[in-house]
């Protein structure tokens, strides 16, 4: 069922329509004709919007290590792209599926999955670099204005049938497919000539970057050739991004006239998230494991030494993990995510105290830090400290006001040390990150009949109601 959602969201996600370009060997003149039709500020609102609904019916992966990497993979990217607007969100998806997406607004989308099919970091790259191009020649707002008649009931029948689908996945594949017949946009997401584009742009990106431009055509292949593992039905990348040999051919020949780095290995990050993704979306704890132990016999890399201390947690190997860790090479056990990653070991052996103390440490090391930040606050909850623990979501969900997994958390925190206001309070801006805005509205009736409300209390929820419902009917504007 969550697979049947992530895939009707992602349809949602692509159905701007696009255009093809005039010029097929020159990127196009960003000018004021785009603007407009929709100004970035708009596009902003939208992908805004956009990120409410994807937050709550999509699996985030919850993993703060991974998504700090992804995110300074984008950031090293970013500054090399024309992306005119760089108020950027990324999402990681807890999806196994092979595709990456972006949105108008500065909305980035990666599957986990996406980062097991990747070989090296230049192709996981190559793929963030190709939808910020996406976002840069902005075919997204390609004939947006001659389809605006027919856009809000394409989107809203498709936001129907995500919901019908939580109860009747083949009543909502049944909407979703009437609708999209009835819809100009029964054709793919992108044309020819808008991928070309983006392929173009997103390699001079990833050169400009410091990556393999030969990364991309490679990627490329690795995607074709995975049609054999998917029958019938190709990875959701696939279907808003068709590959074909000229395509291959047309980026190879590319790469070969740009300049190559001197140095193309990954990163050890790069290998460190890898093992992660491998660990987390395995079927059995006991297979990879011994798949693990296999390979760290074989070969003793890094990686494969970082591997078999994440199985051995995944595993409850308390005792094989301790003494993985132990045996470390000491420049690995300096690395900051396999420090981070030993304050994991360390919550999963239950020894909650010890894993705040190196917690606090590393934030003496790394001040700031967020995913340290996110482990500590983890770590005190689950030592049993909430009002610690509260000070410290309530810190992150000020400097991170739209991750939803810390206002959840901190309402959970909450609640255990009886501050009902808080609690309340929590909920509200939970819901509406997540596009649920009567549950939010009734929440904020909830937390209007507690006992004891000062008059700043009721002030800020009546406040905070009026920019619930002013959002809510956003929304319906939008979509």
């Amino acid at each position: 069922m969550l697979q049947l959602r992530h895939i009707l969201i992602c349809m949602l996600l692509w159905a701007l329509p696009p255009t093809a370009q005039a010029n097929d060997y020159n990127l196009p003149q960003l000018n004021d004709s785009t603007s407009a039709t929709i100004s970035l500020q708009e596009e902003y609102r939208l992908g805004r919007s956009w990120s409410r609904i994807l937050r709550g019916q999509a699996p985030m992966l919850q993993d703060p290590i991974s998504y700090q990497y992804l995110e300074d993979l984008i950031w090293r990217l970013l500054p090399n792209s024309q992306v005119q607007d760089r108020r950027v969100s990324m999402f990681l998806l807890d999806n196994r599926g092979i595709n990456a997406f972006a949105v108008p607004g500065g909305v980035i989308g990666v599957n986990g999955g996406l980062i097991l099919t990747t070989e090296s970091e230049g192709e996981l790259a190559s793929v963030l670099a190709h939808e910020l191009a996406h976002l840069s020649q902005r075919h997204y707002a390609q004939r947006l204005e001659e389809e605006r008649k027919n856009r809000p009931m394409m989107l809203a029948g498709m936001l129907a049938g995500i919901l019908l689908a939580a109860a009747d996945s083949e009543g909502g594949m049944a909407v979703i497919s009437s609708t999209m017949g009835a819809s100009a946009y029964q054709q793919l997401a992108f044309s020819r000539r808008n991928e070309q584009e983006a392929d173009r742009a997103g390699m001079q990106t990833l050169v400009a970057s410091g990556f393999d431009p030969e990364a991309m055509p490679s990627m490329f292949a690795r995607l074709q050739r995975s049609y054999r593992f998917y029958g019938q039905k190709p990875p959701e990348f696939l279907l808003t991004h068709p590959v074909t040999e000229s395509r291959i051919a047309d980026s190879m020949n590319r790469a070969h006239q740009l300049p190559k780095p001197r140095n193309t290995e990954s990163s050890l990050e790069f290998q460190l998230v890898k093992a992660r993704m491998t660990v987390h979306f395995n079927e059995s704890s006991r297979k990879i494991l011994e798949q693990y132990q296999a390979a760290h016999k074989k070969n003793p890399s890094l990686a494969n030494q970082y591997g078999l201390l994440l199985s051995a947690i995944a595993d409850g190997q308390h005792q094989l993990a301790e003494s993985t860790w132990q045996s470390l090479p000491d420049s690995l056990k300096r690395h900051p995510y396999v420090q981070m990653t030993r304050i994991e070991q360390l919550q999963s052996a239950g020894q909650h105290q010890q894993a705040v103390a190196l917690a606090d440490q590393l934030l003496q090391l790394y001040p700031g830090n967020r995913p340290v930040r996110m482990l500590r606050a983890n770590a005190l909850h689950r030592a049993g400290q909430h009002q610690q623990a509260a000070s410290a979501y309530r810190s992150l969900s000020r400097d991170y006001p739209e991750d939803a997994e810390v206002l959840y958390q901190l309402s959970e925190t909450l609640g255990l040390i009886d501050d009902k206001l808080g609690v309340h309070e929590a909920r509200i801006e939970y819901f509406l990150l997540t596009a649920q805005f009567d549950l939010a509205l009734r929440q904020i009736e909830y937390a209007k009949r507690e006992k004891g409300l000062t008059g700043s209390d009721r002030a800020r929820l009546e406040q905070r109601e009026r920019e619930a419902k002013a959002l809510r009917e956003e929304m319906k504007q939008q979509f």
